[in-house]
């Protein structure tokens, strides 16, 4: 296991551009195993991403897991590297940096080969299991990114089972090395955004609710080490969820429309009251992601449809 893999990226697109870093984020996009290969949402939303990118010349993109609907990829000659990632999200715009954490999906197939992909794409990089990035602020400051796989730290869930909870871990070592890793990584930084980026939510009203071993053991440290905010998909829809304890503030943000949308509130009453500040899953729509843009005073956090339509916005301030 890496240790800790840092990139420091200077945004270089041109000085009207060097006024802040600017991100995406999109979940649960992982198209279709079978012919077309996509899906409307999909389709949509790689053309979102592309556009906005043009207009606002983001640097890199987050994927926050299941990558490959339904079971993963075989190994790295694949060919959903090409019908689902290659020939979907093929803009210009679009070859800019991606990085990946795998979610339940990718877990039934081949994590490793999709690691293995890295030495295959320019623009894909999934350096391991786990791993750390850093990001200068242009201006002044640094926003550090905490990328997690959650189904090595949880289990992984039954598709069959609605709102399955994740089994518990395949590997006990493997599943506790991370945690130590976590939160080394999460105590040593200096950062003046902290964000973690995982699959599994901790917190959701939707289809799968909340996930326990998470709720267990990694919010705790998010409110121990002053994290900004926990980036996650697996449900199908856009999710705000603000939570204090305390005194202590953590935003949830749920990005996993990139590919379904499912409108379930199954689990609203599972979340503390009045934490829920936004939900929105409208599948007329096709689908969202969500567009960050962060300077030394502030982080915006916006959520926008497959129409171009920018849903929802949210500002967050740097850590004290």
């Amino acid at each position: 296991m890496v240790d800790r893999l840092v990139i420091i990226l200077f945004l270089l697109h041109g000085a009207s551009c060097l006024d802040s870093l600017r991100f995406l984020a999109v979940g649960d996009w992982g198209g279709l195993p079978t012919f077309p290969y996509e899906t409307p949402v999909e389709l949509a939303v790689a053309k979102q991403m592309a556009d906005v990118t043009n207009t606002y010349h983001t640097s890199f993109n987050l994927a926050l897991g299941d990558n490959f609907y339904f079971d993963g990829v075989k190994d790295v000659d694949d060919k959903r590297f090409k019908e689902t990632f290659e020939h979907v999200f093929h803009y210009e715009s679009l070859m800019n940096p991606w990085y990946l954490v795998a979610g339940n999906h990718d877990h039934n197939g081949n994590v490793s080969a999709q690691i293995a992909y890295s030495n295959r794409s320019e623009r894909w990089n999934f350096p391991d299991y786990y791993y750390a990035l850093s990001f200068k602020i242009p201006g002044g400051g640094v926003v550090d990114i905490v990328m997690i796989d959650t189904v090595l730290l949880c289990g992984n869930t039954d598709d069959d089972v609605v709102g399955d909870q994740p089994h518990g871990p395949s590997n006990a070592k493997v599943s506790d090395d991370q945690w130590s890793w976590i939160d080394l990584q999460l105590q040593s930084s200096k950062a003046d955004f902290l964000l973690v980026a995982g699959h599994f939510p901790v917190y959701s009203i939707a289809e799968h609710g909340p996930t326990d071993c998470l709720i267990d053991r990694l919010k705790p440290m998010l409110y121990k080490y002053g994290v900004t905010a926990y980036l996650s998909g697996h449900d199908h829809n856009l999710q705000h969820i603000n939570s204090q304890e305390n005194g202590k503030t953590v935003d949830y943000f749920v990005t996993g429309a990139g590919n379904f949308v499912d409108a379930s509130e199954a689990h609203k009453s599972d979340i503390p009251s009045g934490t829920l500040k936004y939900h929105w899953a409208e599948i007329k729509e096709l689908g969202g992601f969500s567009y960050l843009e962060v300077t030394p005073n502030n982080m915006t956090m916006t959520f926008v449809n497959g129409r171009r339509t920018p849903l929802y916005t949210y500002t967050l301030f740097p850590r004290k």
